[in-house]
């Protein structure tokens, strides 16, 4: 193959959209998919016509497999597979029911899980898997147990598969998002006055002052899938400010 060809689920907005135009200025082919019809059809505007999007739902593992097969007749293999899809319910723990907790873990866990599983086939010899996780699975967040923990399931899976596909050459690592300012703040149900005064106050509490922009995970990202990291595996990489190294 002459050209990087790149896989990214939750690829239509925030993180995995600006990842998805980062990789297509360096050159690559790039597929992403989404499952939400609005953010579908902002994608389709803010990325080149050589992006293809497929409208997909991680956690369904028939759309998987549609999803699969578009990238075999497409690219014939993968060099790149960033499993970015995620959604966050934040809420304190009496809050949490069934149908909410099988939801998450049912993205966040399970879809990314059987994603890699899936597209195992057309991993190219030494190509590069990156799973978005986050820093609520390593540090303490209120609310965000069902985040953290069903990323956290991915994170524990890394440094196995890294052992695992390393006698293909291929490379399995992780990045960890921390106060990154991305469309998720706006669909948290906050006002406006209430959305400014919790992004304040947390990137008061962040040594670099500031929440992250999503260009700047997808610039490590971008560097995971390369190979340039040709002899990083098995790692989980935060992103996030220093967020978490205070006493």
């Amino acid at each position: 193959m002459s050209k990087e060809t790149v896989l990214i689920t939750g690829g239509t907005s925030g993180i995995g959209l600006a990842t998805a135009r980062l990789l297509h200025e360096r050159g690559a082919n790039v597929l992403v998919t989404g499952r939400n019809p609005e953010t579908i059809r902002s994608a389709r505007s803010a990325l080149p016509d050589e992006v293809a999007i497929l409208q997909a739902d991680v956690a369904s593992l028939d759309d998987t497999d549609r999803v699969v097969q578009h990238a075999r007749e497409r690219f014939g293999s993968l060099t790149g597979l960033f499993l970015n899809a995620g959604i966050n319910k934040a809420m304190p723990l009496e809050a949490v029911d069934e149908s909410t907790y099988d939801e998450v873990f049912a993205v966040n866990a399970k879809g990314q899980f059987f994603t890699l599983q899936k597209a195992l086939p057309l991993l190219a010899d030494k190509a590069s898997v990156v799973f978005t996780v986050g820093i609520a699975a390593v540090r303490g967040l209120a609310g965000a147990t069902l985040g953290g923990g069903s990323k956290g399931a991915l994170l524990t899976m890394v440094p196995s598969l890294a052992v695992e596909l390393a006698p293909r050459g291929v490379r399995v690592n992780a990045v960890s998002p921390g106060a990154i300012s991305t469309p998720i703040w706006t669909k948290s149900g906050l006002s406006a006055e209430q959305l400014t005064a919790v992004t304040e106050s947390m990137a008061a509490g962040i040594p670099l002052k500031r929440l992250g922009e999503a260009e700047e995970v997808a610039a490590m990202v971008a560097f995971l899938l390369s190979d340039a990291a040709g002899y990083i595996t098995g790692e989980n990489f935060l992103v996030g400010g220093g967020a978490g190294l205070r006493v």
